[in-house]
């Protein structure tokens, strides 16, 4: 086991870890414990769903994305991978990188990766197909089923600088969605990650048998998970529905 840093324990002392907690408690103790641990930067606050599923099946695959109401306390950089009139849509509508073919092969060469979401009209996606191998293991390779493939540039783009976020199942059935910065005001947090929680929610494969959700657990860049109460959660995205 990592030996843990005095600031880390120091946390620990803030909460008890056996115990569950509502979303409101939690983002209250991950605000407090940063605030003692005084650390530097603004710590991300991630949101980490274990589901009860097998990625392997692929009635069992969970995949989608969010558009958190508050986006991520960071400017995104767009690539939009696109020619002719549906490139010139790019540019208009704000994105930070556009082209087809030569940025495909720069891409490509320079395994170049200096932006945060790639977006692409259907009409490329063959040719884009050979940027799995750099764009696939950082969770950039667009998808229809996220939105990033699609003939619709200007949403696209506009969802993307919103703060619009990619999740997909890891092969031990776990989701990480980051939901915002710690200096967040409560409020825009809290929403940030009710948000995100209905997402997953939202994209439960057909396959899914039994409890759905295991655990949710929220925690900062630096600091020690803390564990979400279910029950209460479910309660709230019924009453927010309602």
């Amino acid at each position: 086991m990592a030996k843990r840093g005095k600031k880390y324990l120091k946390a620990l002392e803030v909460f008890d870890r056996k115990k569950t907690y509502t979303i409101e408690e939690a983002v209250d103790l991950l605000k407090k414990m940063a605030e003692q641990s005084g650390r530097r930067f603004d710590q991300t606050v991630e949101l980490v769903m274990r589901l009860n599923v097998d990625p392997k099946y692929a009635d069992q695959m969970v995949r989608g994305s969010v558009v958190l109401p508050n986006g991520l306390g960071k400017p995104i950089k767009v690539l939009v991978l696109a020619e002719g009139e549906d490139a010139k849509k790019a540019e208009e509508a704000g994105a930070d990188f556009v082209g087809g073919e030569s940025l495909i092969n720069k891409i490509l060469k320079e395994e170049w990766i200096d932006y945060d979401v790639v977006i692409a009209v259907p009409e490329i996606m063959s040719k884009v197909a050979k940027l799995g191998r750099i764009l696939g293991p950082r969770g950039l390779m667009p998808n229809p089923k996220t939105g990033t493939v699609t003939k619709n540039l200007e949403q696209a783009i506009k969802d993307a600088k919103k703060g619009r976020v990619e999740f997909k199942v890891d092969k031990a059935g776990n989701i990480h969605i980051p939901v915002g910065k710690v200096s967040f005001d409560k409020e825009k947090l809290l929403e940030n990650i009710i948000s995100a929680i209905d997402a997953v929610i939202r994209a439960k494969p057909p396959g899914a048998k039994g409890q759905y959700v295991k655990s949710i657990t929220l925690s900062a860049t630096m600091e020690p998970g803390i564990k979400i109460d279910i029950p209460e959660t479910m309660k709230k995205l019924q009453e927010i529905a309602a």
